[in-house]
This record gives C-alpha cells, structure tokens and sequence, in this order.
C-alpha cells in the first residue's frame, strides 16, 4: 500500500507545503504595508496566535480534525491584526509618525504579543489544563504537529495547503477586480486623497483590509500547526521566511508576494536538505547535522541577493524584454 510513498522526494513535498504557506502568509503582509507603508514586524505574531487559537480550539474543543478549527485561526488572525492597526497604527499614521517610528512600533507590538502568548496559551493554558494536555498528548509551551489525515499514501496538508493558496489566489483577484470594496481599496491604496473626495470611506477600507491581512495569516498559521511543531521561537522563524518572500517577490505586490513566498518556501527546504546532503557525503554527518542549524540564513541570503540585484523584486522586472534578449 505504501510502496508508491516516496516516489517524491518527502523534501520536495514540504517545500510545496510550506512554499503554499508562506505564500498566504505573504499576502497577508503585503496588504498590512500597501495600507501603512511601513513594514510590519508583528505579522508573524498574527500567525502564531493563530496557529495556538486553532490548537486549542481542535485540542479543547475535541475537534476530530484540526482542519475544521481553520475558522478560529482565521478569525483570531484577523482580530488581532484589526486591533493593532487600531490601537497602534492608526493613532501614530494621524500623527504624522514617519516609516522609522511606525516600523519601531510593530517591534514593539511583536514583543508585546510575544509576552501575551507566553502569558495566555503557555502559562495559564499550559498550567491551568496541564493534565487535560497531557493526556491528549501535548503541552503548548511547544506544540506537536496537530493530526493530520492521509489521502493517496500522502498527509492530507499536501492537498489542502496548494489548495489554500489557490482559493487565496482566486479570492483575491476577484476580490480586487470584480467587486466595489475591490475597486476602493485599489483607489484608496493608491491616493487615500483622492478616494476620500470620491466618498470613499478609506479608514474603512484600511481595517478590512487589515482584517483580511491578519485571516489569512491565521489561515496559514492554523495550516502551519498541522505542518510542523510549534516551539516558543516560532515568530522569529516564520518572519524571516515571510519578509524573505516579500522583497523577492516584490514588497507592495500581491501577486509577487504569492510567488516570492512559494518561492522562499521551497527553496529554504529543498536547499538544506542537498547542502546536507552534500556534507554528509564529503565531510560526514557531524557536519551535516551542523549545517541544518542554519537554515534560516537562506531565505536571508535570497533577501540579501535579491536586493542587490532586483531591489523591487521579481514583479519589477520586465520578463519579456529579459526572454526577448536570450533568443
């Protein structure tokens, strides 16, 4: 019944899972900067919170997939990230406040929801229902990947995470393009000036916005869970990818922050494991297992790369005249 499991490599496999992942992740920032212009380094706490929401909500709520508690991520995502741009963002943009303060604010924020996590879902959660944790097997201070079901010898992720991102993909072009609110979050983006004359309700257009930004990061926090392990240091690893996915593809690009996510995720998990490889081959596994230590400094190196050589990213360049120039 397995026989045919492994005719694909397992690390081209997870590079497509997480490649899908970090796509809707990158999505999600990139709406968050087209509105404030301002990187936001709490993203990735939208999708942490988002990934223990779900967990407890499957855990707790004896879910029997956590696939179905994908509606809690994508909804605490969502609150979340509305809050913030509330509380934090808003206030400092009517302000006046310029791209460094509006950037040393979402440091401030991520640090803030990082205490908050470690307070609710590790101490109060982890202490008050240490037992009922236990006996279901888990302790949140570091999440085992949730269950997953099997399809075709495969985990079920491997259907649903391409598929996410599809049904992202779709979502927004028709969101974009064939509705109204489309229409005014493209004009608001674009002139927040002008919109307003039009009668265009920007600060309205700018919280969905940042709704939709923070569900679909609690979409691919809550995906994530089902992915792999989440340890207390799970921010700071997402944020590299998603901010490596972002420039390559193109920071203000929707669709560059598809590609570049897919990407980021593919090649950061498919690279490590041939420079493994590699070294295990000619310099023994010792040196193998010391490589895979930093494998988050490849999707720095393509972020270091890509603004050397395409600083706007992918979107920016002109592929036609490119292919025109190698016939």
């Amino acid at each position: 019944m397995l026989a045919h499991r492994y005719l694909v490599d397992p690390a081209i496999l997870n590079g497509i899972v997480y490649g899908c992942l970090y796509g809707i992740m990158c999505v999600g920032l990139t709406l968050t900067y087209m509105t404030t212009k301002v990187p936001n380094f709490a993203h990735s706490d939208f999708v942490v919170i988002a990934i223990f929401s779900s967990a407890s909500a499957f855990i707790f709520g004896n879910m029997a997939s956590p696939y179905f508690a994908l509606p809690v991520a994508a909804v605490a995502g969502g609150a979340v990230a509305v809050v913030v741009y509330l509380l934090v963002l808003k206030p400092l943009t009517r302000r006046g406040a310029n791209i460094v303060v509006l950037m040393i604010a979402t440091l401030a924020v991520d640090i803030v929801l990082n205490a908050f996590v470690a307070a609710f879902f590790f101490d109060f959660l982890g202490k008050t229902y240490a037992k009922v944790l236990a006996d279901k097997g888990y302790y949140l201070f570091n999440l085992n990947q949730l269950p997953d079901f099997q399809a075709f010898g495969q985990r079920g992720i491997l259907i649903v995470a391409p598929l996410a991102l599809i049904g992202t993909t779709i979502f927004l072009v028709l969101l974009l393009n064939k509705t109204r609110f489309g229409v005014a979050m493209r004009a608001a983006i674009e002139n927040p000036n002008l919109a307003r004359i039009l009668g265009i309700n920007v600060e309205r257009v700018y919280l969905v916005s940042w709704f939709i930004a923070g569900a679909l990061a609690g979409i691919g926090g809550g995906l994530y869970a089902i992915q792999s392990p989440s340890p207390p240091a799970t921010s700071s690893y997402i944020i590299v990818d998603v901010f490596s996915g972002v420039v390559l593809g193109g920071i203000g690009s929707i669709y560059g922050g598809i590609v570049g996510g897919l990407i980021v995720g593919f090649s950061e998990t498919y690279a490590i494991r041939l420079l493994t490889q590699f070294a295990d081959t000619y310099w023994g596994y010792a040196a193998g297992s010391q490589l895979a230590t930093f494998q988050k400094g490849i999707p720095l190196a393509i972020m270091i790369i890509t603004l050397l050589v395409i600083p706007k990213g992918l979107t920016s360049v002109d592929w036609r005249r490119l292919l025109r120039r190698f016939r």
